[in-house]
């Protein structure tokens, strides 16, 4: 991070300050922007959390995130808190139009913008910028911010801790987007006493009865296999989502199951939503489901783990998924 001497005076003195972080946020986005904001009230600075949409019912052990605002909920408080902000932290996001309507609010305030984020080619709208798409996870960079701050002492246990939950979620509990830094962060956090046991407990060990029947709906119901190819999908209707209830949370981590599979190399989950077909794609190995979401589903994110959207019909965003796929894997032998 360039300036960062100017950015320590900055902080010197208390500030109104707003964290963004992206629409329908997870366990990075969550983790980075609530260990910000409690490193961050360290120093006397008044800080506010702000998502454009609601979080899953999963993060909900967190102490404090019932007091962050939701874009969706109460766009009037936003709008206020963001045009009085000295400093606005964009988390976990590098493109204005992640954060939906707020991204026009942050483009015209006159307020100092940090960008603390590792997905691809940022957009120029920060004064500071901590962009690093080798990092694991935001929450790794959070990690080196406050390194790069000189104030490892203001690394306490709880927001270690929540640090951890975006290095557990991002990485799927390091089995990719790891480098050897990120084994650094995770040693130094418990050092400093983050109980990860109980941090994955908590993350995933907490379905319910719907979740379960839903998880055994898709595996049984809406799997389909593409065996010359390594690759699985898992789809869901509208009609699903009205029979199973489905709610912020509910089909998080299913499309991993595919790759539990014996030679499963691609997974593609992929949901039809009121107005727009959503993908969420993972991979192993050299294949790059990153490659594939920006090319063809107007999406991104890493090597290994991707999301994109289209405006189309459910069928006919899985028949372009079926024949893009020979363009990212070799087919079998």
């Amino acid at each position: 991070m360039e300036n960062i001497i100017e950015l320590k005076n900055i902080l010197s003195y208390p500030k109104d300050i707003v964290i963004i972080s992206h629409r329908n946020p997870d366990g990075d986005a969550i983790g980075s922007s609530m260990a910000f904001r409690y490193f961050l009230e360290s120093f006397g600075h008044v800080v506010k959390v702000v998502y454009p949409s609601d979080y899953p019912n999963t993060f909900e052990f967190i102490k404090g995130i019932d007091e962050c605002l939701i874009y969706d909920n109460d766009p009037d408080k936003v709008e206020e808190l963001i045009k009085k902000a000295d400093i606005i932290s964009c988390l976990d996001f590098n493109s204005l139009d992640r954060i939906d309507k707020m991204g026009l609010m942050v483009s015209e305030s006159k307020a100092k913008k940090i960008l603390i984020d590792h997905h691809l080619d940022p957009e120029p709208f920060s004064d500071f910028e901590l962009s690093e798409t080798s990092a694991s996870s935001t929450c790794e960079l959070v990690y080196k911010f406050i390194q790069l701050m000189d104030e490892d002492r203001k690394l306490n246990t709880f927001i270690s801790e929540l640090l951890f939950i975006g290095l557990i979620t991002d990485t799927g509990s390091f089995k990719y987007s790891t480098n050897p830094y990120t084994y650094e962060v995770a040693s130094s956090l418990k050092s400093k006493g983050a109980d990860d046991y109980k941090i994955q407990d908590l993350i995933h060990n907490t379905m319910t009865t719907k979740q379960i029947a839903l998880l055994g709906h898709c595996l049984a119901n809406r799997l389909e296999i593409i065996p010359e190819y390594g690759a699985g999908i898992i789809t869901l209707s509208k009609q699903d989502y009205a029979d199973f209830d489905i709610g912020r949370g509910d089909t998080e981590g299913i499309v991993n199951y595919i790759l539990m599979m014996q030679g499963m190399n691609v997974a593609a989950f992929i949901t039809e939503q009121p107005t727009i077909v959503k993908l969420s794609l993972r991979s192993k190995g050299d294949i790059s489901v990153q490659d594939m979401a920006r090319k063809y589903f107007n999406g991104g994110g890493h090597k290994n783990a991707s999301g994109g959207a289209l405006y189309s019909k459910l069928d006919s965003v899985v028949e372009k998924f079926k024949t893009v796929l020979p363009e990212f894997v070799e087919k079998k032998k």
